[in-house]
């Protein structure tokens, strides 16, 4: 692919100027900001080797949230390429599915089980003709010159989900991802004093750019863990060692667990350190209002909701100074256009109707790799749609759900899936729920409940629908239910809903 045209300019990856400052802790070890610059421009020294610019060469990595993730991640950036992070948990398919449309070249991996002949990876990318580098062989002592980046180069690739189809690359470039920190550096004041951990996966957004790359501008100090640990997470929490704390809705689920297995004093210790916090962020997955409301009452704390996507980075978030609405994302962000398109394209004006956001701003992707038909499919007049239906109330946008599988069509009505899991999450049974739409030739769709209930706990269809006797509209009730030990959940944390309509047996 040709590159972008454009003024070229010194353009660097989003990295204070280097200092002494502790940048990246993990467990006893320390980098600063003046060792991870080195670092990074000692990797993208090492793979130019004898080259001047990797001109967009897609450079893949395999690891978890380390020292080495932050150097690869940077150094690619450095040298010119495209950085295509990968998902550690991701089975061999799906994995081969990422690096074939990246048309990946080169996979750089850590030291560890990893980095042994005969592992899987290694054999799948043998087959794909894919070399294999342990980043510690590509740091190269003598630094060569580093090529100058406009702005509009290709700079990331992270995939979709999946959850409809395969999953696309989504490019962003330099000036995308640029725009993407600096709105959340102003909106949420972040500081040079902050200090957060970072246990999100590191092929997905949200861990990338809120935390990472938004930290590392900011001159901040982030403690990275493999996987959430409860006890070490909770333990620094206690400590003091955090003023920040972003998490999806799920880890908060098992922090507020976690603390009702505690004796008093030391649950006390850990709501207290999250009190004293500045800021604690949820997203990923939509916050139920029970959860925000347990959150605030137990740590003192307003969850700050927002919402984005891969493509888009963050578009709409609660205020940092301000009222946070539950069950509301909150406002559009800085430098941020946004928009509700009903289903004959006109934009929404007033407050109250359903319509699918519509995003337009610097901070949206450039284009699905290799992909022009998705592209071209996914704007419209310049607005990139998201695909997500929300209501605007005073303002504030309160997202219905995804147009395909949150917004359920029943007898003429449009119903929000995630306000009917809202309230059966209040139901005393009920531990976890999603609601999908199931066809029906009478009804068009009914809506269908899938629970997964407390320990020691039963319910039955009839039982629940007389609980929602005056809490939902009679055609708001689940007229199925199901029983399960699990919900089907991706990564992020997020049910993935086309999973449970696959365990709906069919109609008779």
């Amino acid at each position: 692919m040709p590159l972008p045209t454009a003024d070229t300019t010194d353009f660097f990856p989003p990295l204070r100027p280097a200092n002494d400052d502790p940048a990246l802790l993990q467990g006893t070890q320390s980098w600063s900001y003046a060792a991870l610059d080195a670092r990074s421009k000692s990797l993208a020294s090492g793979l130019l080797h004898d080259c001047r610019d990797l001109e967009e060469e897609r450079i893949a990595f395999f690891m978890p949230a380390s020292v080495d993730y932050v150097t690869a991640l940077l150094g690619v950036w450095r040298a010119g390429g495209i950085a295509v992070p990968l998902n550690v948990a991701a089975a061999m398919p799906e994995l081969e599915h990422v690096l074939t449309t990246a048309g990946v070249r080169r996979l750089l991996i850590g030291a560890g089980p990893m980095a042994s002949a005969g592992t899987p990876l290694r054999v799948l990318c043998a087959r794909l003709d894919i070399a294999v580098l342990t980043l510690e062989t590509v740091l190269q002592e003598n630094l060569t010159p580093l090529p100058l980046l406009d702005p509009g180069r290709r700079a990331l690739m992270l995939f979709t989900s999946g959850t409809t189809n395969k999953p696309k690359g989504v490019v962003s470039t330099h000036r995308n991802i640029r725009a993407q920190i600096s709105t959340l550096l102003e909106a949420w004041a972040w500081q040079r004093s902050d200090a957060l951990p970072l246990f999100l996966p590191l092929h997905h957004i949200h861990g990338i750019i809120n935390i990472l790359c938004c930290a590392l501008w900011a001159g901040a100090r982030v403690e990275l863990f493999v996987k959430f640990d409860a006890d070490a997470v909770l333990t620094a929490v206690a400590n003091g060692a955090y003023t920040v704390f972003m998490a999806v809705p799920t880890v908060y689920v098992l922090i507020l667990r976690h603390l009702s297995t505690l004796p008093g004093p030391d649950s006390q210790r850990i709501t207290t350190g999250f009190a004293a916090m500045r800021l604690n962020v949820s997203g990923s997955a939509a916050c139920p209002v029970t959860l925000f409301q347990q959150w605030q009452a137990l740590t003192g704390q307003t969850l700050l909701e927002r919402y984005g996507m891969t493509e888009i980075g963050m578009g709409i978030a609660n205020p940092y100074r301000g009222e946070r609405r539950a069950g509301a994302v909150g406002l559009p962000l800085p430098g941020v256009e946004v928009a509700l398109h009903g289903e004959d394209g006109r934009v929404i004006a007033g407050d109250g109707e359903p319509g699918e956001i519509r995003i337009r701003g610097d901070n949206v992707f450039l284009e699905y790799w290799n992909n022009p038909q998705a592209t071209a499919q996914s704007f419209r007049a310049g607005w990139f749609c998201t695909g997500d239906i929300a209501v605007r109330e005073d303002g504030y946008y309160r997202i219905m759900g995804r147009a395909s599988v949150d917004i359920i069509k029943s007898g003429g009505y449009k119903l929000s899936a995630l306000e009917i899991e809202d309230v059966l999450l209040a139901h005393a049974a009920i531990a976890e729920c999603a609601v999908i739409g199931i066809e029906d030739a009478t009804w068009g769709e009914l809506v269908s409940a899938f629970v997964v209930l407390r320990p020691g706990t039963s319910l039955s269809l009839a039982a629940l629908k007389h609980w929602c006797e005056g809490r939902l509209s009679p055609y708001k009730v689940p007229r199925q239910l199901q029983v399960l030990t699990a919900l089907p959940r991706n990564a992020m944390g997020k049910v993935t809903k086309p999973a449970l309509k696959a365990l709906v047996p069919p109609a008779p």
